[in-house]
Protein backbone atom coordinates (compact mmCIF):
# COMPACT_ATOMS: atom_id res chain seq x y z
CA UNK A 1 0.00 0.00 0.00
CA UNK A 2 1.25 3.40 -0.90
CA UNK A 3 -0.03 6.55 1.16
CA UNK A 4 -0.83 9.74 0.03
CA UNK A 5 2.38 11.73 1.20
CA UNK A 6 3.97 9.49 -1.74
CA UNK A 7 2.32 12.13 -4.37
CA UNK A 8 5.60 14.33 -3.45
CA UNK A 9 8.03 11.44 -4.04
CA UNK A 10 10.58 12.55 -6.52
CA UNK A 11 12.16 10.34 -8.95
CA UNK A 12 15.02 8.03 -7.70
CA UNK A 13 18.80 9.72 -8.59
CA UNK A 14 20.07 8.03 -11.91
CA UNK A 15 22.58 5.32 -10.53
CA UNK A 16 23.04 1.70 -9.92
CA UNK A 17 21.47 -0.05 -7.49
CA UNK A 18 22.65 -2.65 -5.59
CA UNK A 19 19.91 -4.32 -4.68
CA UNK A 20 21.55 -7.06 -2.51
CA UNK A 21 21.66 -4.64 0.24
CA UNK A 22 18.87 -3.45 2.69
CA UNK A 23 19.88 0.23 1.45
CA UNK A 24 19.52 -0.82 -2.41
CA UNK A 25 16.07 -2.72 -1.51
CA UNK A 26 14.98 0.58 -0.14
CA UNK A 27 16.06 2.35 -2.97
CA UNK A 28 14.77 0.06 -5.47
CA UNK A 29 11.20 0.63 -3.20
CA UNK A 30 11.49 4.63 -3.38
CA UNK A 31 12.47 4.25 -7.48
CA UNK A 32 9.29 2.25 -8.28
CA UNK A 33 7.09 3.87 -6.08
CA UNK A 34 8.14 7.50 -7.57
CA UNK A 35 7.75 5.44 -11.36
CA UNK A 36 4.14 4.46 -10.23
CA UNK A 37 3.39 8.33 -9.71
CA UNK A 38 4.23 9.50 -13.32
CA UNK A 39 3.67 5.88 -14.98
CA UNK A 40 3.89 7.48 -18.63
CA UNK A 41 6.41 10.70 -17.70
CA UNK A 42 5.40 14.26 -17.59
CA UNK A 43 4.59 14.93 -21.20
CA UNK A 44 1.40 12.85 -20.84
CA UNK A 45 0.56 14.83 -17.43
CA UNK A 46 1.00 18.26 -19.38
CA UNK A 47 -1.35 17.20 -22.31
CA UNK A 48 -4.14 16.63 -19.78
CA UNK A 49 -3.39 20.03 -17.71
CA UNK A 50 -3.98 21.20 -21.54
CA UNK A 51 -6.98 20.08 -21.50
CA UNK A 52 -8.13 21.96 -18.15
CA UNK A 53 -8.33 18.74 -16.71
CA UNK A 54 -6.70 16.93 -14.19
CA UNK A 55 -4.82 13.45 -13.65
CA UNK A 56 -6.28 10.22 -12.45
CA UNK A 57 -4.12 10.84 -9.48
CA UNK A 58 -4.78 14.52 -9.14
CA UNK A 59 -8.81 13.84 -9.41
CA UNK A 60 -8.17 11.48 -6.30
CA UNK A 61 -6.28 14.31 -3.95
CA UNK A 62 -9.15 16.66 -5.35
CA UNK A 63 -12.10 14.19 -3.90
CA UNK A 64 -10.85 13.33 -1.02
CA UNK A 65 -9.83 14.78 2.35
CA UNK A 66 -6.34 16.14 2.23
CA UNK A 67 -3.27 13.12 3.05
CA UNK A 68 -6.75 10.49 3.42
CA UNK A 69 -5.58 8.39 0.51
CA UNK A 70 -4.21 5.19 0.74
CA UNK A 71 -3.18 3.73 -2.76
CA UNK A 72 -3.58 -0.57 -3.58
CA UNK A 73 -1.36 -2.17 -5.87
CA UNK A 74 0.50 1.00 -7.37
CA UNK A 75 2.86 -1.45 -8.66
CA UNK A 76 0.62 -3.69 -10.42
CA UNK A 77 1.34 -4.35 -14.12
CA UNK A 78 0.23 -6.03 -17.14
CA UNK A 79 1.30 -9.40 -18.05
CA UNK A 80 0.45 -9.53 -21.57
CA UNK A 81 3.10 -10.21 -24.39
CA UNK A 82 1.22 -9.97 -27.40
CA UNK A 83 2.00 -7.03 -29.78
CA UNK A 84 4.82 -5.81 -28.73
CA UNK A 85 3.06 -5.04 -25.08
CA UNK A 86 5.75 -7.31 -23.26
CA UNK A 87 7.86 -3.70 -23.92
CA UNK A 88 5.91 -1.33 -22.13
CA UNK A 89 4.67 -2.40 -18.50
CA UNK A 90 3.63 1.05 -16.89
CA UNK A 91 3.22 0.39 -13.18
CA UNK A 92 -0.42 0.85 -12.08
CA UNK A 93 -1.65 -0.73 -15.37
CA UNK A 94 -4.01 2.52 -16.42
CA UNK A 95 -6.14 2.64 -13.31
CA UNK A 96 -5.14 3.85 -9.23
CA UNK A 97 -7.08 2.17 -6.89
CA UNK A 98 -7.33 2.82 -2.91
CA UNK A 99 -9.02 4.29 0.07
CA UNK A 100 -9.34 7.20 1.75
CA UNK A 101 -11.79 9.69 3.63
CA UNK A 102 -14.59 12.64 2.36
CA UNK A 103 -15.55 14.42 5.83
CA UNK A 104 -14.14 12.09 7.79
CA UNK A 105 -16.15 9.05 6.55
CA UNK A 106 -14.41 6.41 4.80
CA UNK A 107 -15.00 5.82 0.93
CA UNK A 108 -13.19 3.15 -1.44
CA UNK A 109 -12.06 4.83 -4.92
CA UNK A 110 -10.64 3.55 -8.35
CA UNK A 111 -9.81 6.54 -10.88
CA UNK A 112 -9.01 5.31 -14.71
CA UNK A 113 -5.95 7.03 -16.78
CA UNK A 114 -6.37 7.93 -20.17
CA UNK A 115 -2.93 8.79 -20.18
CA UNK A 116 -2.06 4.81 -20.27
CA UNK A 117 -3.18 2.80 -23.10
CA UNK A 118 -6.15 5.47 -23.77
CA UNK A 119 -7.52 3.91 -20.49
CA UNK A 120 -8.33 0.91 -21.91
CA UNK A 121 -9.03 -1.87 -19.68
CA UNK A 122 -6.76 -5.35 -19.56
CA UNK A 123 -6.65 -8.11 -17.19
CA UNK A 124 -4.15 -6.86 -14.61
CA UNK A 125 -6.85 -3.00 -14.36
CA UNK A 126 -9.52 -4.84 -14.15
CA UNK A 127 -8.79 -6.72 -10.98
CA UNK A 128 -7.80 -4.29 -9.71
CA UNK A 129 -11.01 -2.66 -10.01
CA UNK A 130 -12.34 -5.87 -9.04
CA UNK A 131 -10.19 -5.76 -5.69
CA UNK A 132 -11.42 -2.76 -4.70
CA UNK A 133 -15.05 -3.56 -5.15
CA UNK A 134 -14.32 -6.54 -2.53
CA UNK A 135 -12.82 -4.43 -0.34
CA UNK A 136 -15.68 -1.81 -0.51
CA UNK A 137 -18.51 -4.40 -0.03
CA UNK A 138 -16.48 -6.37 2.72
CA UNK A 139 -15.70 -3.35 4.48
CA UNK A 140 -19.32 -1.49 4.48
CA UNK A 141 -17.33 1.55 2.59
CA UNK A 142 -19.04 3.72 -0.29
CA UNK A 143 -17.54 2.96 -3.53
CA UNK A 144 -16.44 6.15 -5.65
CA UNK A 145 -15.79 5.48 -9.51
CA UNK A 146 -14.10 8.25 -11.78
CA UNK A 147 -14.34 6.87 -15.19
CA UNK A 148 -11.72 7.99 -18.41
CA UNK A 149 -11.70 5.44 -20.97
CA UNK A 150 -12.49 3.88 -23.85
CA UNK A 151 -12.98 0.11 -24.15
CA UNK A 152 -11.16 -3.15 -23.88
CA UNK A 153 -7.79 -3.28 -24.48
CA UNK A 154 -7.95 -5.58 -27.44
CA UNK A 155 -4.52 -6.65 -27.14
CA UNK A 156 -5.61 -8.74 -24.12
CA UNK A 157 -8.03 -10.07 -26.35
CA UNK A 158 -11.20 -11.96 -24.26
CA UNK A 159 -9.75 -11.72 -20.89
CA UNK A 160 -10.67 -8.39 -20.86
CA UNK A 161 -14.18 -8.98 -21.50
CA UNK A 162 -13.80 -11.45 -18.77
CA UNK A 163 -12.69 -8.68 -16.69
CA UNK A 164 -15.69 -6.61 -17.57
CA UNK A 165 -18.27 -9.25 -16.59
CA UNK A 166 -16.72 -9.42 -13.14
CA UNK A 167 -16.77 -5.66 -12.79
CA UNK A 168 -20.63 -5.76 -14.11
CA UNK A 169 -21.62 -8.51 -11.69
CA UNK A 170 -19.70 -7.03 -8.50
CA UNK A 171 -21.59 -4.08 -8.95
CA UNK A 172 -24.78 -5.69 -8.93
CA UNK A 173 -24.06 -7.66 -5.99
CA UNK A 174 -22.84 -4.54 -4.14
CA UNK A 175 -26.21 -3.29 -5.41
CA UNK A 176 -28.79 -2.31 -2.42
CA UNK A 177 -25.68 -2.68 0.28
CA UNK A 178 -23.20 -0.05 -0.14
CA UNK A 179 -23.35 3.54 -2.50
CA UNK A 180 -21.95 3.26 -5.91
CA UNK A 181 -21.38 6.41 -7.30
CA UNK A 182 -19.69 6.98 -11.03
CA UNK A 183 -18.17 10.12 -11.98
CA UNK A 184 -17.51 9.98 -15.62
CA UNK A 185 -14.79 13.03 -16.18
CA UNK A 186 -13.89 11.49 -19.88
CA UNK A 187 -15.42 9.94 -23.12
CA UNK A 188 -16.37 6.18 -22.08
CA UNK A 189 -17.47 4.30 -24.37
CA UNK A 190 -18.02 0.42 -25.20
CA UNK A 191 -17.74 -1.35 -22.52
CA UNK A 192 -17.04 1.23 -20.00
CA UNK A 193 -20.18 2.83 -19.49
CA UNK A 194 -22.22 -0.42 -18.25
CA UNK A 195 -20.45 -0.41 -14.48
CA UNK A 196 -21.16 3.29 -14.20
CA UNK A 197 -25.21 2.66 -15.48
CA UNK A 198 -25.48 -0.19 -12.68
CA UNK A 199 -24.33 2.05 -9.64
CA UNK A 200 -26.37 4.44 -8.04
CA UNK A 201 -26.04 7.96 -8.76
CA UNK A 202 -24.12 9.00 -12.31
CA UNK A 203 -21.81 12.35 -12.52
CA UNK A 204 -21.12 13.97 -15.92
CA UNK A 205 -19.12 17.36 -16.41
CA UNK A 206 -20.51 19.59 -19.16
CA UNK A 207 -18.36 19.68 -22.54
CA UNK A 208 -15.94 16.87 -20.96
CA UNK A 209 -18.17 13.77 -20.38
CA UNK A 210 -19.48 11.66 -23.21
CA UNK A 211 -21.18 8.39 -22.72
CA UNK A 212 -21.65 5.89 -25.51
CA UNK A 213 -21.95 1.95 -26.57
CA UNK A 214 -21.32 2.98 -29.96
CA UNK A 215 -19.45 5.88 -31.36
CA UNK A 216 -20.03 8.45 -34.26
CA UNK A 217 -17.97 6.94 -36.79
CA UNK A 218 -19.90 3.63 -36.38
CA UNK A 219 -23.11 4.98 -36.42
CA UNK A 220 -22.25 6.99 -39.59
CA UNK A 221 -21.03 3.95 -41.20
CA UNK A 222 -23.88 1.85 -40.26
CA UNK A 223 -27.17 4.05 -40.49
CA UNK A 224 -25.81 7.31 -42.44
CA UNK A 225 -26.30 9.46 -39.33
CA UNK A 226 -24.24 12.30 -38.95
CA UNK A 227 -23.69 13.22 -34.96
CA UNK A 228 -21.12 14.60 -32.75
CA UNK A 229 -19.75 13.22 -29.87
CA UNK A 230 -21.17 15.88 -27.47
CA UNK A 231 -24.57 15.19 -29.03
CA UNK A 232 -24.48 11.41 -28.77
CA UNK A 233 -23.22 11.36 -25.59
CA UNK A 234 -22.41 14.38 -23.87
CA UNK A 235 -23.51 15.62 -20.25
CA UNK A 236 -26.61 17.45 -21.57
CA UNK A 237 -27.83 14.86 -23.74
CA UNK A 238 -27.89 12.48 -20.56
CA UNK A 239 -30.03 14.32 -18.45
CA UNK A 240 -32.29 16.10 -20.34
CA UNK A 241 -32.62 13.33 -23.15
CA UNK A 242 -31.62 9.54 -21.96
CA UNK A 243 -31.99 10.34 -18.16
CA UNK A 244 -28.43 8.52 -17.38
CA UNK A 245 -26.55 11.62 -15.85
CA UNK A 246 -28.31 12.61 -12.21
CA UNK A 247 -25.47 15.64 -12.50
CA UNK A 248 -24.39 17.27 -14.85
CA UNK A 249 -21.43 19.22 -13.22
CA UNK A 250 -19.92 22.66 -14.73
CA UNK A 251 -16.47 21.52 -14.05
CA UNK A 252 -14.59 18.91 -12.26
CA UNK A 253 -14.57 20.53 -9.10
CA UNK A 254 -17.73 21.35 -9.30
CA UNK A 255 -18.82 16.99 -9.82
CA UNK A 256 -16.23 16.29 -6.56
CA UNK A 257 -18.38 19.12 -4.94
CA UNK A 258 -21.45 17.47 -5.54
CA UNK A 259 -20.25 14.00 -4.69
CA UNK A 260 -18.97 14.71 -1.33
CA UNK A 261 -22.66 16.78 -0.69
CA UNK A 262 -24.22 13.69 -2.08
CA UNK A 263 -22.33 11.34 0.48
CA UNK A 264 -23.68 13.42 3.56
CA UNK A 265 -26.92 12.45 3.02
CA UNK A 266 -26.46 8.58 2.64
CA UNK A 267 -24.96 5.64 5.24
CA UNK A 268 -21.79 3.62 4.80
CA UNK A 269 -24.25 0.94 3.74
CA UNK A 270 -27.85 -0.51 3.79
CA UNK A 271 -26.85 -1.80 7.62
CA UNK A 272 -26.80 1.88 9.46
CA UNK A 273 -28.69 4.84 9.14
CA UNK A 274 -27.94 7.62 7.17
CA UNK A 275 -25.66 10.40 8.81
CA UNK A 276 -27.86 13.02 11.41
CA UNK A 277 -26.90 15.96 11.97
CA UNK A 278 -27.58 16.63 15.75
CA UNK A 279 -30.59 19.26 16.39
CA UNK A 280 -33.27 19.80 19.11
CA UNK A 281 -36.48 18.90 18.16
CA UNK A 282 -39.23 21.67 18.70
CA UNK A 283 -40.77 21.62 22.15
CA UNK A 284 -44.18 22.84 22.29
CA UNK A 285 -47.41 22.21 19.63
CA UNK A 286 -46.46 22.96 15.79
CA UNK A 287 -48.76 25.87 16.09
CA UNK A 288 -46.53 27.47 18.84
CA UNK A 289 -43.23 26.71 16.16
CA UNK A 290 -44.43 28.47 13.41
CA UNK A 291 -41.23 30.60 11.44
CA UNK A 292 -42.33 33.37 8.99
CA UNK A 293 -41.28 30.61 6.23
CA UNK A 294 -44.28 28.32 7.03
CA UNK A 295 -47.11 31.00 6.95
CA UNK A 296 -45.85 32.05 3.44
CA UNK A 297 -46.82 28.78 2.70
CA UNK A 298 -50.80 29.72 4.28
CA UNK A 299 -50.37 31.75 1.05
CA UNK A 300 -48.54 29.66 -2.14
CA UNK A 301 -51.63 27.93 -3.46
CA UNK A 302 -53.16 30.29 -5.92
CA UNK A 303 -56.78 30.41 -5.84
CA UNK A 304 -57.37 28.97 -9.38
CA UNK A 305 -56.79 24.86 -9.27
CA UNK A 306 -55.39 25.56 -12.98
CA UNK A 307 -52.87 28.10 -12.20
CA UNK A 308 -49.38 26.08 -11.79
CA UNK A 309 -47.29 27.25 -8.89
CA UNK A 310 -43.43 26.09 -8.53
CA UNK A 311 -43.16 22.92 -5.80
CA UNK A 312 -39.80 24.09 -5.24
CA UNK A 313 -41.51 26.82 -3.15
CA UNK A 314 -43.28 23.87 -0.74
CA UNK A 315 -39.95 21.55 -0.83
CA UNK A 316 -37.17 24.17 0.31
CA UNK A 317 -39.54 25.72 2.82
CA UNK A 318 -39.78 22.44 4.85
CA UNK A 319 -36.84 21.32 4.64
CA UNK A 320 -33.74 22.33 7.15
CA UNK A 321 -31.80 25.35 5.91
CA UNK A 322 -33.90 26.13 2.55
CA UNK A 323 -31.50 23.24 1.12
CA UNK A 324 -32.37 20.52 -1.39
CA UNK A 325 -29.83 18.58 -3.31
CA UNK A 326 -31.86 17.90 -6.64
CA UNK A 327 -31.39 15.24 -8.42
CA UNK A 328 -32.20 14.67 -12.29
CA UNK A 329 -32.91 17.94 -11.82
CA UNK A 330 -33.32 18.41 -16.04
CA UNK A 331 -34.98 14.95 -16.33
CA UNK A 332 -38.79 14.07 -16.56
CA UNK A 333 -39.19 17.84 -14.64
CA UNK A 334 -43.09 17.32 -14.07
CA UNK A 335 -41.41 15.40 -11.37
CA UNK A 336 -38.94 16.45 -8.43
CA UNK A 337 -36.70 13.99 -6.35
CA UNK A 338 -34.08 14.85 -4.35
CA UNK A 339 -32.96 14.88 -0.75
CA UNK A 340 -32.79 17.36 2.42
CA UNK A 341 -32.71 17.31 6.03
CA UNK A 342 -35.96 17.48 8.34
CA UNK A 343 -34.45 18.04 11.97
CA UNK A 344 -31.60 16.99 11.05
CA UNK A 345 -32.78 13.53 9.43
CA UNK A 346 -31.95 13.25 5.57
CA UNK A 347 -34.98 12.62 3.77
CA UNK A 348 -35.51 11.89 0.15
CA UNK A 349 -38.31 14.01 -1.66
CA UNK A 350 -40.80 13.22 -4.10
CA UNK A 351 -42.94 15.66 -5.81
CA UNK A 352 -45.37 16.54 -8.19
CA UNK A 353 -43.84 19.89 -10.37
CA UNK A 354 -47.35 21.51 -11.41
CA UNK A 355 -45.37 24.53 -13.67
CA UNK A 356 -44.74 21.10 -16.16
CA UNK A 357 -47.44 19.48 -17.88
CA UNK A 358 -49.32 20.26 -15.01
CA UNK A 359 -47.60 17.80 -12.82
CA UNK A 360 -49.19 14.93 -14.71
CA UNK A 361 -46.98 11.74 -14.32
CA UNK A 362 -45.47 10.15 -17.26
CA UNK A 363 -43.18 7.04 -18.51
CA UNK A 364 -39.85 9.35 -17.90
CA UNK A 365 -41.38 10.93 -14.62
CA UNK A 366 -42.49 7.33 -13.38
CA UNK A 367 -39.04 5.71 -13.74
CA UNK A 368 -37.17 8.75 -12.67
CA UNK A 369 -39.65 8.71 -9.11
CA UNK A 370 -39.31 4.56 -8.86
CA UNK A 371 -35.83 4.53 -9.75
CA UNK A 372 -35.12 7.39 -6.23
CA UNK A 373 -37.83 5.78 -4.16
CA UNK A 374 -35.84 2.12 -4.51
CA UNK A 375 -32.81 4.46 -3.61
CA UNK A 376 -33.88 5.65 -0.74
CA UNK A 377 -35.47 2.18 0.47
CA UNK A 378 -32.00 0.33 -0.04
CA UNK A 379 -30.28 2.99 2.25
CA UNK A 380 -33.00 3.34 5.00
CA UNK A 381 -33.76 7.24 3.85
CA UNK A 382 -37.56 8.13 4.80
CA UNK A 383 -39.42 9.46 1.98
CA UNK A 384 -41.69 12.59 1.61
CA UNK A 385 -44.05 12.88 -1.15
CA UNK A 386 -45.75 16.09 -1.64
CA UNK A 387 -48.65 15.41 -4.02
CA UNK A 388 -50.34 17.77 -6.66
CA UNK A 389 -50.79 15.38 -9.84
CA UNK A 390 -54.18 15.20 -12.65
CA UNK A 391 -53.21 12.16 -13.38
CA UNK A 392 -51.31 10.45 -16.14
CA UNK A 393 -50.25 12.52 -19.47
CA UNK A 394 -52.57 11.25 -22.52
CA UNK A 395 -51.84 9.71 -25.95
CA UNK A 396 -50.86 7.58 -28.37
CA UNK A 397 -47.04 8.48 -27.38
CA UNK A 398 -47.61 7.25 -23.87
CA UNK A 399 -49.62 4.59 -24.62
CA UNK A 400 -47.41 3.01 -26.95
CA UNK A 401 -44.41 2.55 -25.60
CA UNK A 402 -45.85 1.40 -22.47
CA UNK A 403 -46.78 3.67 -19.91
CA UNK A 404 -49.35 0.84 -18.41
CA UNK A 405 -46.13 -1.14 -18.14
CA UNK A 406 -43.66 1.84 -17.18
CA UNK A 407 -45.68 3.51 -15.10
CA UNK A 408 -46.93 0.61 -12.94
CA UNK A 409 -42.59 0.86 -12.08
CA UNK A 410 -43.36 3.43 -9.48
CA UNK A 411 -46.30 1.43 -7.74
CA UNK A 412 -43.87 -1.51 -7.34
CA UNK A 413 -41.14 0.80 -6.10
CA UNK A 414 -43.42 2.50 -3.34
CA UNK A 415 -45.21 -0.35 -2.63
CA UNK A 416 -42.07 -2.43 -1.90
CA UNK A 417 -40.67 0.14 -0.14
CA UNK A 418 -40.09 -0.35 4.09
CA UNK A 419 -38.68 2.96 4.49
CA UNK A 420 -41.38 5.47 7.14
CA UNK A 421 -43.08 6.91 4.43
CA UNK A 422 -44.99 10.57 4.41
CA UNK A 423 -47.52 11.95 1.67
CA UNK A 424 -48.68 15.28 2.10
CA UNK A 425 -51.11 16.32 -0.73
CA UNK A 426 -51.37 19.82 -1.59
CA UNK A 427 -53.91 20.19 -4.15
CA UNK A 428 -54.62 17.80 -7.06
CA UNK A 429 -54.69 13.42 -6.32
CA UNK A 430 -57.04 12.44 -8.92
CA UNK A 431 -57.65 8.90 -10.41
CA UNK A 432 -55.01 6.22 -10.42
CA UNK A 433 -52.55 8.83 -10.00
CA UNK A 434 -53.60 9.51 -6.36
CA UNK A 435 -53.06 5.92 -6.22
CA UNK A 436 -49.67 5.64 -7.36
CA UNK A 437 -48.27 8.77 -5.10
CA UNK A 438 -47.93 7.56 -2.05
CA UNK A 439 -51.56 7.07 -1.42
CA UNK A 440 -52.69 5.31 2.51
CA UNK A 441 -53.68 1.69 0.80
CA UNK A 442 -50.59 1.55 -1.42
CA UNK A 443 -48.52 1.60 2.18
CA UNK A 444 -48.10 5.46 2.86
CA UNK A 445 -47.35 5.42 7.08
CA UNK A 446 -48.56 8.99 7.58
CA UNK A 447 -50.96 10.94 5.30
CA UNK A 448 -51.45 14.79 5.00
CA UNK A 449 -53.52 17.14 3.36
CA UNK A 450 -53.58 20.72 2.52
CA UNK A 451 -57.74 22.42 2.93
CA UNK A 452 -56.50 23.03 -0.74
CA UNK A 453 -56.39 19.61 -1.58
CA UNK A 454 -58.79 17.95 -4.40
CA UNK A 455 -59.14 14.16 -3.78
CA UNK A 456 -61.45 12.02 -6.58
CA UNK A 457 -61.38 10.36 -9.01
CA UNK A 458 -61.43 13.05 -11.33
CA UNK A 459 -61.54 16.33 -11.71
CA UNK A 460 -64.83 18.09 -11.84
CA UNK A 461 -64.72 18.96 -16.02
CA UNK A 462 -64.11 15.33 -16.66
CA UNK A 463 -66.90 14.09 -13.85
CA UNK A 464 -68.92 16.17 -14.67
CA UNK A 465 -69.46 15.49 -18.47
CA UNK A 466 -69.09 11.54 -17.85
CA UNK A 467 -71.95 11.61 -15.02
CA UNK A 468 -74.18 14.10 -16.20
CA UNK A 469 -73.28 12.90 -19.78
CA UNK A 470 -77.69 12.84 -20.65
CA UNK A 471 -78.52 15.45 -18.35
CA UNK A 472 -76.31 17.83 -21.15
CA UNK A 473 -77.30 16.04 -24.46
CA UNK A 474 -81.24 16.35 -22.92
CA UNK A 475 -80.41 20.34 -22.06
CA UNK A 476 -79.26 20.32 -25.00
CA UNK A 477 -82.23 19.27 -27.43
CA UNK A 478 -84.40 21.54 -24.78
CA UNK A 479 -82.65 24.41 -25.68
CA UNK A 480 -80.78 25.54 -22.42
CA UNK A 481 -77.83 27.25 -21.72
CA UNK A 482 -75.48 24.05 -21.66
CA UNK A 483 -72.64 25.87 -20.52
CA UNK A 484 -74.52 27.34 -17.78
CA UNK A 485 -76.07 23.98 -16.59
CA UNK A 486 -71.98 22.54 -17.17
CA UNK A 487 -71.14 25.44 -14.77
CA UNK A 488 -73.70 24.66 -11.90
CA UNK A 489 -72.70 20.84 -12.25
CA UNK A 490 -69.14 21.35 -11.72
CA UNK A 491 -69.67 23.07 -9.10
CA UNK A 492 -71.69 20.86 -7.14
CA UNK A 493 -69.13 17.84 -7.94
CA UNK A 494 -66.25 20.38 -6.50
CA UNK A 495 -68.80 21.21 -3.73
CA UNK A 496 -69.24 17.59 -2.78
CA UNK A 497 -66.31 16.02 -3.37
CA UNK A 498 -63.03 17.53 -4.74
CA UNK A 499 -61.35 18.38 -1.30
CA UNK A 500 -60.03 16.59 1.17
CA UNK A 501 -62.81 15.78 3.98
CA UNK A 502 -64.28 13.01 2.46
CA UNK A 503 -61.01 11.16 2.38
CA UNK A 504 -60.63 12.45 6.17
CA UNK A 505 -63.70 11.08 6.71
CA UNK A 506 -62.98 7.43 5.63
CA UNK A 507 -59.52 7.96 6.89
CA UNK A 508 -57.46 7.85 3.60
CA UNK A 509 -55.72 10.82 4.88
CA UNK A 510 -54.66 11.02 8.62
CA UNK A 511 -55.10 14.77 8.92
CA UNK A 512 -55.92 17.96 7.36
CA UNK A 513 -53.51 20.95 8.24
CA UNK A 514 -53.04 24.29 7.64
CA UNK A 515 -50.04 24.58 4.97
CA UNK A 516 -47.97 26.26 7.51
CA UNK A 517 -48.28 23.42 9.96
CA UNK A 518 -46.60 21.03 7.49
CA UNK A 519 -43.07 21.31 8.71
CA UNK A 520 -44.06 20.34 12.10
CA UNK A 521 -46.16 17.79 11.18
CA UNK A 522 -43.61 15.62 9.42
CA UNK A 523 -41.16 16.15 11.72
CA UNK A 524 -43.39 14.76 14.59
CA UNK A 525 -44.26 11.74 12.32
CA UNK A 526 -40.37 11.00 11.58
CA UNK A 527 -40.02 10.78 14.50
CA UNK A 528 -42.65 8.26 15.79
CA UNK A 529 -41.35 6.34 12.51
CA UNK A 530 -37.74 6.07 13.82
CA UNK A 531 -38.98 2.70 15.55
CA UNK A 532 -41.24 1.09 12.72
CA UNK A 533 -41.02 -2.03 11.82
CA UNK A 534 -42.06 -3.49 8.50
CA UNK A 535 -42.32 -7.23 7.02
CA UNK A 536 -42.39 -8.77 4.04
CA UNK A 537 -43.76 -11.97 3.05
CA UNK A 538 -40.68 -14.17 2.34
CA UNK A 539 -38.94 -14.18 -1.24
CA UNK A 540 -36.41 -14.48 -3.35
CA UNK A 541 -37.29 -11.36 -5.16
CA UNK A 542 -39.97 -9.72 -6.51
CA UNK A 543 -40.59 -9.38 -10.22
CA UNK A 544 -40.68 -5.45 -10.85
CA UNK A 545 -41.97 -4.64 -14.54
CA UNK A 546 -38.92 -3.48 -15.92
Amino acid sequence: MTSVTDHTAEPAAEHTIDIHTTAGKLAELHKRRAESLHPVGETAIEKVHAKGKLTARERIYALLDEDSFVELDALARHRSTNFGLENNRPLGDGVVTGYGTIDGRDVCIFSQDATVFGGSLGEVYGEKIVKVQELAVKTGRPLIGINDGAGARIQEGVVSLGLYSRIFRNNILASGVIPQISLIMGAAAGGHVYSPALTDFVVMVDQTSQMFITGPDVIKTVTGEDVTMEELGGGHTHMVKSGTAHYVASGEQDAFDYVRELLSYLPPNNFTDPPRYQTEAPAGPVEDNLTDEDLELDTLIPDSPNQPYDMHEVVTRILDEDEFLEIQAGYAQNIIVGFGRIEGRPVGIVANQPTQFAGCLDINASEKAARFVRTCDCFNIPIVMFVDVPGFLPGTDQEYNGIIRRGAKLLYAYGEATVPKITVITRKAYGGAYCVMGSKDMGCDVNLAWPTAQIAVMGASGAVGFVYRQQLAQAAKDGEDVDALRLQLQQEYEDTLVNPYIAAERGYVDAVIPPSYTRGYVGTALRLLERKIAQQPPKKHGNIPL
